[in-house]
């Protein structure tokens, strides 16, 4: 069954300095959600507040993506920070990105995890407690991520609205968790097959895993990966079929 609508985000202002990722401004007249990075794993402040003034220009609602200190890693390296110090440093990166939000009259209307910190709170309830406990210091917030995480538990135990999530460009494991970056194959760069995962996720809720199950995710958002070669033609491709097919593509925010 077709649902109501569904969300598109993408990781943006992946960049720091001279130093560019991801095609924000381009990927921003398809998604209707921005993931941005908040200078923990990349991002600087004259990124961050080109994106949220490009992308209030547009009307796509402004995610932080919080992430472990790890501009090296690009935060892809899991670290064991005491949860006093997570959970200031969550609500230190939401309310950097809220002051370029603010500025270009918009504001922070959700935050998501990136990298190797989305992937822990899946299954850490500790750490995924300290996340929550950020954003309740910055605000109410809802929090993307995996359906049946750890951080979704925290954030629903603490009245935190909750958004579940769906990659379009990541493979699944059978347990519907994602393979680990590190593994061979975890990221789908063919387009077509990226367009038509997208399409059967938003339709019909399944998703095939790496080992051939099909696997059911329940999402009201769909990420699309602006790192991945092509990224912004496979986006616009995605979002096409979409409508093709009859799925509404808007904002959950």
């Amino acid at each position: 069954m077709t649902p109501v609508a569904i969300d598109l985000n993408a990781d943006l202002g992946e960049g720091f300095g001279r130093w560019s990722l991801t095609e924000d401004e381009a990927l921003l007249s398809v998604v209707t959600s921005a993931n941005v990075a908040c200078g923990f794993h990349a991002g600087d402040p004259a990124t961050m507040r080109r994106v949220c003034a490009w992308a209030a220009e547009r009307g796509v609602r402004i995610g932080a993506q919080v992430s472990y200190r790890d501009l090296a890693g690009f935060g892809r390296r899991s670290m064991d920070v005491p949860s006093d110090e997570l959970a200031a440093e969550v609500a230190y990166q939401i309310g950097a990105l809220d002051v370029f939000a603010k500025a270009a009259g918009a504001r922070v209307v959700y935050v998501k995890p990136h990298g190797a910190l989305y992937n822990r709170i899946v299954h850490d309830e500790e750490q995924a407690e300290a996340v929550v406990q950020g954003i309740g210091l910055a605000g109410p917030l809802p929090v993307l991520g995996l359906p049946g995480s750890q951080v979704h538990a925290a954030a629903l135990r603490a009245g935190l609205p909750v958004v579940t999530e769906a990659f379009a460009d990541r493979a699944y494991t059978a347990q519907g968790t994602l393979v680990p970056r590190g593994q061979e194959g975890a990221v789908i760069s063919d387009p077509a097959t990226v367009v038509e995962r997208s399409v059967r996720m938003a339709r019909f809720g399944r998703v095939t895993s790496r080992d051939g199950e099909s696997v059911a995710v329940r999402a009201r958002s769909l990420c699309l990966h602006g790192d991945t070669p092509g990224a912004v033609d496979i986006a616009r491709r995605v979002r096409e079929q979409l409508e093709s097919a009859g799925v509404r593509v808007e904002a959950f925010a």
